[in-house]
């Protein structure tokens, strides 16, 4: 079988737009190794000079949650009443915290 009959990798592409700003997701596309993904991530998302870094991630390396258990997943963070600052009680004494 020829690398033309099977498809390529999916990869998920991320541009920084100016230094200092984080990168964002922007798009996916199919290339067979990270360095043609680059050049092809490159050319298609950044043609107006848009981006100062990109970054190609292989899309079968994420691991996401899931939309759907959004409830059950993020839940036990509500739990932890102690990482609010409402839990803790200022001294009297205590000008600035």
């Amino acid at each position: 079988m020829s690398g033309i009959d099977s498809p390529s990798p999916l990869w998920e592409v991320f541009v920084r737009a100016r230094r200092g700003l984080a990168h964002t997701h922007v798009g996916s596309l199919h290339a067979p190794d990270a360095e043609l993904a680059l050049r092809n991530a490159r050319d298609l998302y950044t043609r107006r000079q848009e981006g100062v870094s990109i970054w190609v991630v292989p899309a079968a390396a994420i691991t996401a949650s899931s939309p759907d258990e959004k409830d059950a997943f993020f839940d036990p963070a509500a739990d932890k009443v102690y990482r609010h600052p409402t839990f803790y009680e200022v001294p009297d004494g205590v000008a600035h915290l």
